[in-house]
């Protein structure tokens, strides 16, 4: 992978914002805190700190070459409610408006500021929050991870994305981050992953049972249709046609005549070649012909939208099914996952409501995860959007999706 988007996707993560307010009094959560996870609280200065390393994330995605040199980019945080440090710099550093187009002004530059941190405030507590939910599950299910297994697989995948140690310094002091942070991101993913196997031990399982019900409900799937094998000549009248014909029965090669006037590009340099045609996957006329036709036989002209064909069919595959025996193995892979991907859903449903449940806000940093949020708006089919399940990610593998429990 290279060096310099590695770590890159832990970065673009996270978002930047503005320093808090220290007043408490929000649900019992402490002055010095955000959110309270249960009896543990995210705290202002672990907000903020992931909110720095975002905003140099957000600031390097616009300019690689800095970050592939090392260089930590000069970022602004968001400084709601009134965002003037983030409005003059927008204003500093906003591009000269083509002529006859107005410049825009400070109450623009307020409004983008704002949608910028409401968007990325809500992503760095979904991480945060989502962090304490894996780590408390984790403790309620007795699954751990040690010192040594948050090593090892942090030196694994660190020497894959750099080889040289150089580039490794590079990218810590491009993107503010700190060698505890991505430990920590990774022990994050490591808990994730081991509740994820906890949970699903066991239900890869198929029995007999099951691999005759989904047999029988899909045994389309495990049959193949009659198909045919054609020589094929296409033109653009029926005169044309009738000599190609004309031309087959005094002698000439299909493949040589087909070479000289057929139209259809796709087979022409084939000699007219088209190999296992089912039925349906030509035009009506030249579908009906073709599986109504006798081995061998020239057949033709058959008008069509796209002109005339004439055609021979070369060799005649018989329909056929897979008995049980031989789907098994298809349907024991299939069943495997499908048992699987249930008890994973059914555990972080439950995993969501509990945790949610435990999770109190501070107001001006509240999201769908938290249980003062407001009941989400019902779309135009009347069903609510779903809140994503908390996710993690591992910090140095870029480029993939967050992983869930």
């Amino acid at each position: 992978m290279a060096k310099t988007r590695s770590f890159s996707a832990l970065c673009a993560f996270f978002v930047s914002a503005a320093l808090l307010t220290a007043c408490g009094g929000d649900s019992g959560i402490p002055g010095s805190a955000v959110v309270k996870v249960g009896d543990v609280t995210i705290k202002k200065t672990t907000f903020e700190h992931w909110l720095e390393i975002a905003a140099i994330s957000s600031a390097g995605a616009s300019d690689p070459a800095a970050a592939a040199a090392g260089t930590k980019p000069k970022v602004t945080l968001p400084d709601p409610p009134e965002f003037k440090a983030c409005v003059a710099n927008k204003t500093k550093t906003a591009p000269k408006p083509a002529k006859g187009q107005p410049k825009q002004n400070a109450t623009q530059f307020k409004t983008q500021c704002k949608t910028e941190y409401e968007g990325l405030r809500d992503q760095v507590l979904q991480f945060l929050i989502s962090s304490e939910w894996i780590s408390g599950e984790s403790s309620d299910q007795s699954v751990k991870v040690t010192d040594k297994e948050v090593q090892k697989a942090f030196d694994t995948t660190k020497k894959q994305s750099f080889p040289k140690e150089a580039d490794f310094q590079k990218f810590l002091k491009s993107s503010g981050m700190t060698l505890g942070d991505l430990l920590y991101r990774v022990r994050l993913d490591t808990l994730s992953n081991k509740l994820r196997t906890k949970v699903t031990k066991g239900k890869d399982k198929v029995t007999p049972a099951q691999i005759t019900a989904y047999y029988n409900k899909n045994k389309a799937r495990f049959a193949q249709p009659e198909r045919r094998d054609l020589r094929i000549i296409l033109t653009k009248t029926k005169a044309q046609a009738d000599s190609a014909i004309g031309q087959i029965k005094g002698g000439a090669s299909f493949g040589t005549v087909a070479k000289k006037v057929s139209i259809d590009q796709a087979s022409k340099s084939q000699g007219g070649v088209l190999l296992a045609v089912s039925k349906g996957q030509q035009e009506k006329a030249l579908d009906n012909a073709v599986f109504s036709a006798a081995k061998g036989a020239l057949t033709g002209p058959v008008k069509t939208n796209f002109g005339y064909y004439v055609f021979k069919v070369q060799k005649i595959t018989p329909k056929s099914q897979q008995t049980k025996a031989q789907a098994t193995a298809t349907i024991k892979q299939v069943v495997s996952q499908e048992n699987t991907q249930k008890a994973l859903d059914t555990f972080v449903k439950t995993f969501q409501k509990k945790w949610k449940d435990k999770t109190d806000c501070r107001k001006g940093f509240i999201t769908q995860d938290c249980k003062n949020a407001p009941k989400a708006k019902t779309t135009s089919t009347g069903a609510a959007p779903a809140t994503p399940a908390p996710q993690t990610q591992v910090p140095v593998q870029p480029d993939t999706a967050p992983a869930t429990p």
